[in-house]
């Protein structure tokens, strides 16, 4: 095999292995934008019923922390509001 032949062919499995990962990147792309399509949904179904979906937003994002995170966020907001005057 020449040079020039194993050039060609690296050069055409890096393209198909570029075109295999591009094309799972676009599929996982129109995943997550079904999946953010559903999400919009539930919250529209939540509003619906009368949920504050403010606070619900609220409340997935503080479940998504671990206790001391939340706490020092919370101690962090507390120690601002106090500052402020608005408690």
């Amino acid at each position: 095999m020449a040079a020039d032949e194993i050039t060609e062919t690296s050069q055409t499995v890096a393209a198909g292995q570029l075109r295999a990962f591009i094309e799972r990147v676009e599929r996982l792309e129109e995943e997550k934008k079904t999946i953010a399509d559903d999400i919009k949904e539930v919250f529209a179904e939540m509003k619906g019923t009368g949920f504050d979906t403010k606070a619900v937003r609220a409340i997935i994002r503080l479940r998504k922390q671990d206790q001391a995170e939340r706490q020092e966020a919370e101690a962090i907001l507390d120690l601002y509001k106090a500052a402020l005057g608005m408690e």
